[in-house]
């Protein structure tokens, strides 16, 4: 049996136990990571350069980008190293400052995507007043407010965490850290403080979450009022990328979190917290590039630009 101050390191689930898998497994999530870092990087450019891009709507979106960065960022690399290295350990240090930044950035995104329902619901439900609610000062003081509660929740959960005595080893079911793992390392008697502030933080999810669902009902029923065809058209254009990477990012997170005990095993494990922490960085990009015209012109336009100098 062990405890907190004996452990030094975690072992992190493998993808593979065979080097050609490992090596296939490491040039993988090379090119998901590459990918992911290009097309964020892309669009926050674009959004920075081009001044008919500085509104709300895309002052936000350059904030998901950047939240998508430092998601990517901080479970893939140590995932490749340990590939290619042949190895499963992680640091206890290590671990808690991966548990921290993916609360970070995970939590901040999910307030981000609910502020951005608002926007939404501001820009067609009371599209007069878009200008006095959603000023340059107001954006700003919501998109800090929705960095600064993902510091505080994931603070206030890695500290948390990381206070309860280990007694079941050092062994994570997953290939990063995350609460659920190392809480099934804990003593049976000292979990239970932590999954009160579970509880608290699944409450609040539950009230954003119903928020973007109350935000687009009144959307929705605001969009079938206009009369022409081409104006709902538009309307719904705007509204239907926010809405896929909202439902991409609830859904595999539900799934992970509260699958039944039944179906669970390692390999699934492996292949929720795949698609909830790796595959939406990478393909949030392409979907709000590939339905807005606005940020085409602007990716195109810029890259025309680069190209085109001396």
């Amino acid at each position: 049996m062990s405890n907190s101050s004996s452990i030094t390191q975690f072992l992190l689930l493998a993808f593979a136990d065979r080097r050609e898998l490992q090596l296939l497994h490491f040039w993988l999530f090379l090119g998901i990571c590459l990918a992911a870092l290009l097309a964020n990087g892309l669009i926050i450019t674009t959004i920075a350069c081009d001044h008919h891009l500085h509104t709300p709507m895309y002052f936000f979106l350059l904030n998901l980008s950047l939240i998508e960065l430092g998601c990517i960022s901080t479970t893939v690399p140590k995932s490749m190293a340990n590939s290619l290295w042949d190895t499963r350990a992680i640091s206890y240090q290590g671990c808690a400052a991966q548990l921290f930044f993916f609360l970070f950035f995970i939590s901040a995104e999910y307030f981000l995507l609910t502020i951005m329902s608002y926007d939404r619901y501001v820009a067609i439900c009371k599209p007069l007043h878009y200008g006095t609610l959603l000023g340059s000062r107001a954006c700003v003081h919501m998109a800090a407010a929705a960095w600064g509660s993902g510091f505080l929740h994931a603070l206030l959960h890695t500290a948390n965490t990381f206070s309860l005595p280990l007694c079941q080893g050092n062994v994570l079911d997953q290939f990063f850290c995350e609460i659920p793992q190392i809480l099934k390392l804990s003593c049976l008697h000292s979990y239970l403080r932590e999954l009160g502030v579970v509880i608290f933080a699944s409450l609040l999810g539950f009230v954003c979450f119903v928020f973007i669902v109350v935000s687009y009902v009144q959307i929705f029923r605001a969009v079938l009022r206009i009369p022409s065809e081409q104006g709902r058209h538009k309307a719904f254009s705007t509204c239907v990328p926010h809405l896929a990477v909202v439902s991409l990012f609830v859904s595999t997170g539900i799934f992970a979190y509260m699958k039944p005990p039944s179906i669970s095993s390692p390999s699934l494990n492996l292949v929720v917290s795949f698609l909830y922490s790796v595959v939406p960085p990478a393909v949030n990009p392409l979907i709000y590039s590939m339905r807005n015209k606005e940020l085409k012109c602007a990716l195109r336009k810029l890259m025309t630009d680069v190209f085109q100098q001396p």
